[in-house]
């Protein structure tokens, strides 16, 4: 007797994103902060953990490298098995992490590659090996369709004494940032007092994104969570401008309705349009 089988559905398609990151086990950055972000995009998240950190919203008590051979094996394991669309990097602690990284990106042909910086937690904790920084310009940066360093990082990455103070200087100093070869640069500006404007430097043009300034210390994870919706737009086969200026809506909305709690900086509700269920 046959078995009645039944009819085979077609696979279902949807965009898939990498994070190439670290472990935040406070849930308010780095890996969680990036598959929050990439569940509210409707992008399937995959994962590459760089390094575990204990850590809350007021400091990180401890950061360990995970091993190469184990990182390497999680970046096969997902670009093997799955067409990535898109691809962020954020903590890569060291020189030996950030090799392995571009040598994956390029056995795997991987596009959409979208580089945050990470060097400085908001907590002051150092992120990566301030010897690493000269390896990440001259191998990650040529690899990356856009960077998104804030203004302490460009400070860092061009050794520059004086700090960033108005939005002309944003722009020349995104220029500068672009000549060490990615094919774009978000400048993020929310340091500054004037505003939260960030600068675009993309081809021969500077565009600006302007954003309110939200009074508020909870703001941990704003670099991670605009990277990764970033990453999410290119993923989606948006342009590089429509997919900033979507993930700058986002970050503000995130930052507008940010949680309240823990003694240090707050994380940010990534989300923040689910209606909260009365359960009493």
């Amino acid at each position: 007797m046959r078995r009645n089988s039944l009819p085979t559905k077609k696979k279902k398609k949807v965009s898939i994103a990498l994070s190439i990151a670290g472990s935040d086990s406070s849930g308010g950055a780095g890996i969680q902060a990036d598959l929050k972000t990439f569940t509210v995009f409707g992008v399937f998240g995959t994962s590459v953990i760089t390094a575990l950190t204990a850590q809350n919203t007021s400091k990180i008590q401890k950061i360990k490298p995970v091993e190469i051979e184990i990182i390497k094996n999680q970046i096969d394991s997902v670009c093997s098995d799955f067409a990535v669309n898109a691809l962020k990097t954020g903590m890569l602690v060291n020189e030996s992490i950030i090799k392995l990284v571009c040598k994956m990106i390029t056995k795997y042909k991987l596009t959409n590659i979208v580089v945050d910086p990470v060097m400085i937690s908001k907590t002051g904790n150092e992120l990566l090996d301030k010897n690493s920084i000269s390896c990440l310009i001259e191998k990650l940066f040529p690899l990356a369709t856009l960077i998104t360093p804030n203004l302490e990082e460009a400070q860092e990455i061009l050794k520059l004494k004086e700090k960033i103070k108005t939005i002309k200087e944003m722009k020349e100093i995104a220029r500068l940032l672009k000549n060490l070869g990615p094919k774009a640069v978000l400048l993020k500006g929310g340091h500054l007092q004037s505003g939260a404007t960030d600068i675009l430097c993309y081809g021969s043009s500077c565009y600006t994104y302007e954003g309110k300034f939200i009074d508020t210390e909870n703001t941990h994870g704003t670099g991670c969570t605009l990277s990764s919706a970033i990453t999410c737009g290119l993923a989606n086969g948006l342009s590089l401008r429509r997919s900033i200026k979507e993930a700058k809506d986002f970050i503000q909305k995130c930052i507008k309705s940010s949680f309240d709690i823990g003694s240090g900086k707050g994380p940010l509700n990534h989300m923040h349009f689910l209606k909260k269920k009365n359960y009493s």
